[in-house]
C-alpha cells in the first residue's frame, strides 16, 4: 500500500484499518489466542500509530509500522499474563466459617439428646453402627440378638431420630 506523504494521520489511519484491520486481529489471535484481547491489541496500535504518524520517517513503511506494534504490544500481552500467573496466590480451598465448628457441636448435641429419648435397644444398635462403625453380623454378635433384629432395631431408630431431628 502504497501511503502519500501528504495525507495527514486521520486519512493515513483510516485507509490502514480498513485495508489491513482483519489480518492483523488474526496476527495478534496467533499471539495471545483470544480475539477480544487481539482486537484491543490491534486498536491500541493503530492510537499508537495515530499519535506517531508526523514522526514516521516513511509513511509508506506504515503497515511495517503497524505490524511491528501489534507483534510488539501482544508480546507485552504475554508478558503481563506470565506475571499474573507467577504472582497470583493459587485458589485455596474453602475454609469453614469461623462460626462453623459451634455450628457443628450444637448439631452433635442434639444429635446425642435425640439418641437419648430412644429405647434402649434402638439407641444401643445406633450407637454401634454409626459410632463404631460395625457390621450386622458383629452388633448381633455384640448385643447377643438376631441379624434380623439388628436390622428392624436400627430401622425404628434411624426413623425415630430423624423425627425427633426434624422440628430442630
Amino acid at each position: 500500500m502504497n501511503v502519500s506523504l501528504a495525507w495527514d494521520a486521520d486519512t493515513a489511519v483510516e485507509e490502514l484499518y480498513a485495508a489491513h484491520y482483519r489480518r492483523l486481529v488474526r496476527l495478534s489471535v496467533l499471539l495471545v489466542r483470544d480475539v477480544e484481547t487481539a482486537e484491543e491489541v490491534v486498536q491500541d496500535s493503530f492510537v499508537a500509530m495515530h499519535g506517531k504518524w508526523r514522526g514516521l520517517k516513511d509513511p509508506d513503511k506504515g503497515l511495517a509500522y503497524l505490524r511491528q506494534t501489534v507483534v510488539n504490544r501482544s508480546r507485552s500481552v504475554l508478558r503481563h499474563r506470565g506475571v499474573q500467573a507467577r504472582y497470583t496466590p493459587p485458589l485455596q480451598p474453602d475454609h469453614p466459617g469461623a462460626d462453623e465448628d459451634a455450628v457443628a457441636t450444637e448439631r452433635r448435641t442434639q444429635v446425642l439428646d435425640a439418641m437419648r429419648e430412644l429405647p434402649d435397644r434402638q439407641r444401643e444398635v445406633l450407637a454401634l453402627r454409626y459410632y463404631l462403625d460395625l457390621s450386622e453380623a458383629q452388633i448381633a454378635e455384640t448385643l447377643g440378638i438376631s441379624r434380623g433384629a439388628v436390622k428392624s432395631h436400627a430401622s425404628r431408630g434411624v426413623s425415630a431420630l430423624r423425627h425427633l431431628l426434624e422440628d430442630v
